[in-house]
């Protein structure tokens, strides 16, 4: 049991025994503490510092008189939060309490002062005077609980009476607003359309198809069937109301959507071609998008679109990213500065899986959906944060089958959809719940299949345009509340049908195409910002022909003639004399009558007659007298002085044999026979 005991690891040992008889001797030596945490010696070489008052100091002194400072030097007060709060509460409670009696000490004397103006009681005067004192002394103990300076007795009585003013006012008022709300909502509401004035802007003879307004309200394009794109600047223009420039950017295609970016400085320009265009702002082309091969079935493999466009939307954050819908039952989304390949391909497929047509597209305000309405009647939409195979949402019986959707158009909000479609009907959707329409309006005539419809800026009103029926007479704007789906105003536009409308959400002005080939602009003149109202203004002025010399004459009688200059003189001499001119004039060769430099006189142009008249003959002959007797008179000198054709036979044929006459009168030889 005495062995000692020894904890080793590995060269360091540790003996716990001595460990404690050391602490116990230690122990022994420390009168009071535990361990090594005892008293500590005291220490002998230690100066004691004395603190300086204050009150001591003449320099503190002189500065508290100067500067009229009490508790210079001294420390900082502290505040206990709990106890101001109480005080608050406190004084809060009692200023209620006297403006109650202030309320009803004005009343007494009110009605004191109309039945007995003149007879004061003693009693009520010792009264009074008790209450005084009473008053006196709770407004001494206020005074020591209130915070702040005191409010001047006046004013204190004015703002309690004003408060009681109020609070009758209101609650008079809360009474009459609860009668009223539903007469006044109705009221706003078509107040709120902006149509108190109108401007017409001729585009063309065609139907108006598509309508742009860039984001600021600057400037307005539109097209037309007619292939057309009209280009409006609302801050040049005068109130003649004329396009600033007009172009074919698609040939021969007709425009059926136009949407301006999200900056304005590009416009998007679909066509019924198969390849989109992107314009800048002045109408030049910045980029084409590219066709795809119709030849191949899968439309994935292609870069492009392989059949017409039907619509397109830019979207509504990333500026250089637009999306287009095709007849070739694809959706494709392309990048600015990349047009010979899309980015993303979205295929529309019905029910069974079979392809199927989008009509028009769109994305929603924050860009993370992106949705297309088909010519089976469905409503699908895709997550762009995913990849685009399946929809994340699907309404299959939206509208009826074999109608084109035309117009797809989510709210600012993003809680609701609006469809508008061929079948005469608009759906108003609430995407929460997305099984069935919200609202439904029927018998909405629309004959063309780019009619849209779109929310007002604060989501409370719904527009969409009607077209002409066989009996009427005039195509309507209708407008729709979105609360209670009730037809809150319409608008007679014109004697045509109308196709677009255009509520622009900072100019407050609604801008409607027709199909009679004018744009219609509706305005208020208090409500309504620019835009048109800048146009309106300025008056049409002709233009001032200036007559503009061409040369100013200076007529100097004593100048010297190196200095003098010539007369102006008429073009019409000056053309005289330039046509005289062989030079200016450039008059061709005259025909020659003899050889000079190398060409032949026209008379006797053939080269035997050129060649006998220079080398043959020093005489000139005829060419009208007849060759043989120019012949036989040279006979009788060949003969004499033969030079040709005797010395060539003078050693084969020194005598010469003709033919006779009776060989040539009679029948001819026979022929040598062949052997």
């Amino acid at each position: 049991m005495n062995a000692k005991k020894v904890i080793t690891f590995g060269k360091i040992s540790k003996d716990l025994n001595l460990e404690r008889t050391k602490n116990i001797e230690s122990t022994s030596d420390s009168s009071s503490g535990f361990g090594t945490f005892g008293k500590k010696s005291v220490e002998t070489n230690v100066t004691k510092m004395n603190e300086i008052r204050p009150e001591d100091e003449e320099e503190s002194q002189n500065l508290k008189e100067v500067m009229g400072i009490t508790g210079f030097g001294k420390k900082a007060k502290s505040f206990d939060v709990q106890e101001m709060l109480e005080n608050i509460t406190k004084t809060v409670k009692i200023n209620k309490a006297n403006s109650e009696r202030a309320k009803l000490a004005e009343k007494e004397v009110r009605i004191q002062s109309l039945e007995e103006p003149k007879n004061v009681d003693v009693n009520d005067a010792g009264n009074t005077s008790g209450s005084e004192d009473e008053t006196e002394e709770e407004e001494e103990d206020e005074d020591d609980n209130f915070v702040g300076p005191p409010i001047p007795s006046e004013f204190q009585n004015s703002t309690n009476s004003r408060s009681a003013k109020v609070e009758s006012d209101d609650e008079s008022e809360n009474d009459d607003d609860d009668d009223e709300s539903g007469t006044e909502e109705e009221l706003q509401l078509k107040d709120k359309v902006p149509c108190s004035h109108e401007v017409t802007m001729t585009h063309g003879t065609k139907a108006v198809t598509a309508i742009a307004a860039d984001p600021s309200g600057a400037r307005l394009a539109s097209g037309s069937i007619d292939y057309d794109v009209c280009f409006w600047d609302f801050a040049g223009m005068d109130s003649s109301m004329r396009s600033f420039r007009t172009l074919q950017p698609c040939e021969n295609h007709p425009i059926k959507c136009l949407q301006y970016s999200m900056t304005g400085d590009v416009i998007l320009v679909i066509s019924g071609s198969a390849q989109a265009k992107v314009l800048d702002r002045d109408g030049f082309e910045k980029c084409e998008t590219v066709k795809g091969d119709q030849y191949i079935s899968d439309m994935a493999r292609t870069k492009g679109h392989t059949a017409g466009l039907y619509s397109g939307c830019w979207h509504p954050f990333t500026k250089e990213e637009y999306l287009t819908c095709s007849q070739d039952s694809t959706c494709r989304i392309w990048i600015l500065y990349r047009p010979r390949a899309h980015k993303h391909l979205i295929k529309c497929r019905a029910q069974n899986g079979v392809k199927t047509i989008p009509t028009t597209c769109g994305y929603s305000r924050e860009g993370n959906v992106v949705a297309c309405g088909c010519i089976d009647g469905s409503i699908q939409m895709w997550d762009h944060r995913k990849n685009f195979v399946n929809p994340s949402l699907i309404q299959r019986n939206a509208h009826a089958q074999g109608c084109e959707i035309s117009s797809l158009s989510f709210s600012y909000l993003g809680q609701m959809l609006a469809t508008r479609s061929c079948d005469d009907t608009l759906k108003l959707w609430d995407l929460r719940a997305f099984k069935t329409p919200v609202f439904e309006a029927k018998d909405i005539y629309s004959r063309y299949d780019t009619t849209d419809c779109m929310f007002n800026p604060d989501d409370s009103i719904l527009i969409t345009g009607e077209s002409l029926r066989k009996n009427q007479n005039t195509g309507r704007i209708l407008f729709y509340d979105t609360k209670t789906f009730e037809l809150v105003n319409r608008i007679n536009v014109t004697n045509s049908h109308v196709i677009k409308t255009l509520w622009h959400p900072k100019l407050n002005q609604i801008f409607v195409g027709c199909g009679n080939g004018i744009v219609k602009v509706y305005y208020d003149s208090k409500k309504s910002l620019r835009g048109a109202k800048l146009c309106v203004v300025k008056t049409h002025m002709k233009q001032k022909h200036i007559e503009v010399m061409s040369t100013q004459q200076i007529i100097t009688p004593h100048a010297l003639p190196l200095f003098r200059q010539d007369r102006p003189k008429s073009v019409r001499k000056q053309m005289e004399k330039d046509r005289l001119d062989p030079v200016k004039s450039r008059r061709p060769d005259l025909p020659i009558t003899s050889g000079q430099g190398g060409r032949v006189a026209s008379s006797g142009g053939t080269l035997s007659s050129y060649v006998i008249r220079n080398l043959g003959l020093s005489k000139r002959i005829e060419d009208d007298q007849d060759p043989r007797e120019a012949i036989l008179k040279y006979a009788k000198v060949a003969e004499e002085n033969p030079y040709w054709i005797a010395p060539a036979y003078k050693k084969t044929q020194p005598q010469t044999i003709f033919q006779t006459t009776d060989e040539q009168d009679g029948a001819p030889s026979t022929k040598k026979q062949k052997t």
